[in-house]
């Protein structure tokens, strides 16, 4: 296996003219547009990442899930935090807590972007035990607030969904519990 290639990376597009991700999920299938990145809460915004990509100035603070690719940064950010982590059911989750706290320090001093490829599952999950974390949501509000702020599609990944709301990772090759149809 290549380290240097992401082994669940999914095709997208941008859209040169609106600045939006566009493509369809590994998880469900379900075609998305969003936008680069979008504002979830106060000074918390998550989205995804192609190469070449200006870092927006109002960013303070920049956690990327997603070390294949990486914004060009132009200005001076307090601080860059690089985790590798997979769109995969098999992604644990022990480092999720500490970036969300982390994501909640720096929210204190600053805009803080978490990314990972294209915004929906990684960077939605870190995003909603944030919110979680920081008592501005229970988990299935992050949840719908997320799917409000950014695309029905956030945590199409059922194991990440699972985990946010119940705490249980689910065992490979088990069935996950049945979402409702209309969450994404």
């Amino acid at each position: 296996m290549n380290d240097n290639l992401d082994p669940t990376a999914i095709d997208i597009e941008i859209d040169p003219m609106r600045q939006h991700l566009v493509g369809i999920t590994a998880h469900g299938h379900i075609p998305f547009d969003v936008p680069v990145i979008s504002e979830i809460a106060p000074n918390l915004w998550q989205g995804g990442c192609r190469s070449g990509l200006v870092l927006p100035e109002f960013v303070t603070h920049l956690v990327s899930l997603y070390p294949w690719e990486q914004y060009e940064v132009c200005h001076a950010i307090g601080t860059e935090m690089y985790v590798r982590m997979y769109d995969s059911c098999e992604q644990g989750f022990e480092q999720v807590d500490a970036l969300a706290d982390w994501v909640n320090s720096c929210r204190r001093t600053g805009t803080v972007l978490v990314h990972c490829q294209v915004g929906l599952n990684r960077s939605s999950l870190v995003a909603a035990r944030a919110l979680v974390l920081s008592g501005e949501a229970d988990p299935p509000g992050a949840v719908a607030l997320l799917r409000e702020r950014r695309s029905a599609a956030c945590l199409c990944n059922e194991a990440f969904e699972t985990w946010l709301l119940t705490g249980k990772v689910v065992p490979e090759g088990s069935a996950l519990p049945a979402s409702d149809p209309g969450d994404a």
